[in-house]
């Protein structure tokens, strides 16, 4: 489970942050992850309680915004929303689609006390 790993690198850059602005305690984390990330939000969820046990973040709520996949299609030349990889372009069924967004996952916002 990469979620995991995941969780804890997200604890570690809240770690970071709270050395650098001098806060004691999160209380909400926003994430946002996209469509294409292969990152599935309630694996992230039940394992961001267990990583975030006694540290700064323990009961922080783990907020997730989902962000749609993009994409560029060459035959016709518009930039589409898509689902998954390897789908057809939703404007003209063309499968030459370049990924231009959706892939991500990263901190939004902290709110700290």
């Amino acid at each position: 489970m990469h979620e995991m790993a995941l969780c804890e690198g997200i604890i570690e850059i809240i770690q970071e942050e709270s050395r650098k602005r001098a806060f004691a305690r999160v209380n909400v984390v926003c994430l946002a992850i996209g469509a294409l990330s292969h990152v599935a939000p309630d694996a992230m969820k039940f394992c961001f309680e267990a990583v975030a046990a006694r540290t700064i973040a323990q009961g922080a709520r783990l907020e997730i915004v989902e962000t749609p996949g993009a994409a560029w299609c060459m035959a016709c030349s518009k930039g589409v929303e898509i689902k998954q990889r390897y789908e057809p372009c939703p404007s003209c069924g063309s499968y030459q689609l370049q990924v231009t967004g959706g892939e991500e996952m990263r901190v939004r916002e902290l709110e700290v006390d």
